[in-house]
């Protein structure tokens, strides 16, 4: 890519897209191209193909995604599977037709097997069973990643697809009935600090553990490997994330130290845990020439003030 490439970034407004965006206004990309769901629905092909064949960008972020936690994915099973289905073929077919020199598809690891090995491995794609919580969008995003690799074994296409650990950062989903345990846990400890209680209560025992990357990071790494990286060297896809993982209690704990809580932390050992472990294996990505750079309570800081700044403000 040069600094005057026609650049598409698909879902701009999320999480992932939206720092994509900042972090290639950042680099001086000066021909970055943006629509609204209310623009150009992508789950619509003829208004797909009409946008491509009109703009004809040189590369494709495709950050755009149905999302959601488990109840929305068991609430709307059907919606989960045929929008992502709808909105990744959609653009991967448009990319092909109107020769785009090269298209970033991003997934999730929840494309792994629930019983999958520790840490997870690329090569563990397809090996189990999914976690049924989130088959429909998992079912997606796999066949996001087949569609990317039967494209550039058949056209010659240089289509690449990249699997992020859990995320979090600017623009992140705060709401406690819908958001991830990180966002979730950050408004839960403000709030509490806000109400002077003296005490927060975590769901769980606190004993899981995950590996968070923050979301600055994860465009870094999805610019850097736009830039540098072929299809050829990444293989079916790789994941993104920071190979470091803490346990729920600890990331508790650091919240509640960024936010200026002084309170208990008690965990209700009576809802559901999750997962016991979930973490990458980045061996390739580090391989590939790149590693994260955002310490925890660096990205955890800067979250909280974005929170303050955007979403209590706003209240």
């Amino acid at each position: 890519m040069d600094k005057h490439s026609k650049i598409y970034v698909a879902g701009h407004r999320g999480l992932v897209g939206s720092a994509i965006v900042r972090h290639l206004q950042t680099k001086r990309y000066n021909n970055i191209v943006c629509k609204t769901s209310e623009e150009l629905d992508l789950r619509n092909q003829i208004q797909v193909n009409q946008f491509f064949e009109n703009e004809k960008p040189e590369y494709v972020f495709l950050a755009a995604a149905k999302v959601g936690g488990i109840l929305a994915n068991a609430t709307y099973p059907a919606q989960f599977l045929y929008d992502n289905l709808m909105i990744q073929s959609n653009v991967i077919e448009a990319a092909r037709q109107n020769d785009v020199k090269k298209l970033l598809f991003l997934g999730s690891t929840c494309i792994y097997p629930k019983m999958a090995p520790q840490p997870l491995k690329e090569e563990f794609l397809l090996t189990g069973e999914l976690e049924p919580t989130n088959e429909p969008y998992a079912l997606a995003k796999i066949a996001g990643i087949k569609l990317c690799n039967a494209y550039n074994k058949q056209y010659g296409t240089r289509f690449i697809s990249v699997m992020p650990t859990n995320l979090y950062g600017p623009n992140d989903n705060f709401d406690l009935e819908t958001s991830h345990v990180l966002p979730a846990l950050m408004r839960k400890i403000h709030e509490a600090k806000i109400n002077r209680e003296d005490a927060v209560t975590v769901w769980g025992s606190g004993k899981p553990l995950r590996e968070f990357l923050h979301v600055n990071d994860m465009a870094d790494a999805s610019v850097y490997l736009m830039e540098n990286c072929i299809p050829e060297q990444i293989g079916d896809f790789v994941n993104i994330g920071t190979g470091q993982e803490l346990t729920i209690h600890q990331l508790a704990e650091t919240l509640c130290e960024v936010i200026g809580f002084k309170g208990e932390i008690i965990f209700d050992s009576s809802k559901p845990d999750g997962t016991p472990r979930k973490l990458t294996n980045v061996t390739k990505l580090h391989q590939l020439g790149w590693q994260y750079h955002i310490e925890l309570k660096e990205g955890v800081q800067d979250t909280y003030n974005w929170y303050l700044d955007n979403v209590v403000i706003n209240e």
